[in-house]
């Protein structure tokens, strides 16, 4: 079945959009994505093939979250999101022990940003939260990047307390990827309940990165906005 697949995924290569895929996706020395793969296959076509190898065991959707194309492992991580969607909780054990082990190969933002809410975040969702923010300290960006954004599944059901502690953990990480995710949930919160959003920005504001202010405040009022940037909200001590 994986054989089959593979052919499939070649089918639709695309040698001109993989070079703009490599571009975009910075894969150049010294870029967060060095040294990435790709086919140049757009994500609906990559929805579409995952949809139709939805079975594939998960011993085959390992070896294909290990591929070096880009798209491979997108598309591993698609029947992954899909099957524990579906699953038992002896199933949705093993694709999250099987997703944990392999977070290396989860290694640019879109295979983290389209898979962690889907899988680590509903896993751990009644469950202690040790991992994320064992993640949250890890000198791995991707692994950093998750933490953040499986917490995307408790702010969606108003539940902001691992966000923001996930938050405070990376106020000041070092990675613009991070502020953006960082800035992204914070945000999030705001539109469930700006005075929470606040009363942590109000807090942390003044020594978080200005990219990840930002994103948190994108939807304040244009005097809001401008107050925060210009440092002139009050702090909370």
């Amino acid at each position: 079945m994986l054989k089959q697949l593979k052919k499939e995924i070649l089918s639709h290569a695309n040698p001109e959009k993989a070079r703009l895929l490599q571009r975009f996706f910075k894969t150049g020395k010294g870029q967060y994505g060095e040294g990435d793969r790709f086919f140049g296959i757009t994500v609906p076509i990559q929805r579409k093939i995952a949809k139709q190898y939805k079975t594939l065991p998960l011993k085959e959707i390992e070896i294909l979250l290990q591929d070096p194309i880009h798209e491979c492992r997108l598309i591993a991580l698609f029947i992954l999101t899909a099957q524990f969607s579906k699953a038992e909780a002896e199933k949705q054990k093993k694709i999250f022990d099987l997703y944990v082990k392999n977070t290396k190969f989860i290694n640019n933002w879109d295979l983290v940003d389209l898979s962690a809410p889907y899988i680590i975040g509903p896993f751990r969702r009644y469950k202690n939260k040790s991992i994320l923010i064992k993640f949250a300290h890890s000198k791995n960006l991707w692994e950093r990047r998750i933490s953040v954004l499986a917490t995307f599944d408790y702010i969606k059901m108003s539940h902001f307390h691992t966000a923001l502690r996930i938050s405070k953990i990376l106020i000041q990480d070092k990675h613009d990827l991070i502020h953006k995710a960082v800035g992204w949930m914070l945000r999030e919160i705001g539109k469930r309940d700006q005075k929470q959003e606040e009363l942590f920005l109000k807090k942390y504001y003044t020594i978080m990165p200005r990219t990840m202010l930002r994103y948190a405040i994108e939807r304040f009022s244009e005097e809001k906005r401008q107050r925060y940037l210009k440092g002139i909200i009050k702090t909370s001590q």
